[in-house]
């Protein structure tokens, strides 16, 4: 979004704030580090002057119950989307749902009973199945491919590694890009 408003500040934009939440382990270096990123990517975002008032971006920190007590009442969409069979979204979701939220997401984990109980159409489920995730790495599955074919997803990792969002310390997100593109 960020991009789409750069390449075309004048088009027309339904303003939008996202909110990330999250928080890593001490020894998770790969979780830390996309916490920087995210933080990174809101100052950027936030302070643009072409960007302006139509995109905002809020990363909440330790996020936990007692912030979660505040956002999912406010919260009008929950992203679920993790690739099918690789990690459950857990219940946070449900609350979001129970409170309103629309959910947007992958068959996986909690959407998973999501969905059984209150049926797809209640919901917005995209991607990949489980056995179709499956049956794509059994066909040498290469994201790269994505890169290649994919403009905007190819500016997007070219920024992570060309410091974009960090240019005191510019190959700081260069393994983020790499893992997206050789291995998720």
């Amino acid at each position: 979004m960020f991009n789409r408003i750069k390449h075309n500040p004048d088009a027309p934009f339904t303003p939008r704030t996202v909110m990330l939440g999250g928080k890593a382990a001490p020894g998770y270096h790969m979780a830390k580090k996309i916490i920087k990123l995210f933080n990174n990517l809101a100052r950027k975002i936030n302070n643009d002057i072409d960007v302006g008032e139509r995109l905002k971006l809020v990363f909440l920190e330790n996020y936990r119950v007692t912030l979660a007590e505040i956002v999912i009442p406010a919260a009008d969409l929950s992203e679920q989307i993790s690739t099918a069979g690789t990690e459950a979204s857990g219940t946070g979701n449900m609350k979001f749902k129970l409170n309103g939220a629309l959910t947007i997401g992958t068959l996986d984990g909690a959407n998973v009973e999501m969905a059984e109980e209150m049926g797809k159409e209640n919901m917005f489920i995209f991607g990949l199945k489980l056995h179709e995730v499956e049956e794509l790495r059994r066909q040498e599955y290469n994201p790269a491919d994505y890169y290649m074919c994919n403009e905007e997803l190819r500016e997007a990792l070219e920024q992570l590694k060309n410091g974009t969002f960090c240019p005191e310390s510019p190959g700081l997100f260069e393994d983020i890009a790499n893992d997206l593109m050789y291995h998720d």
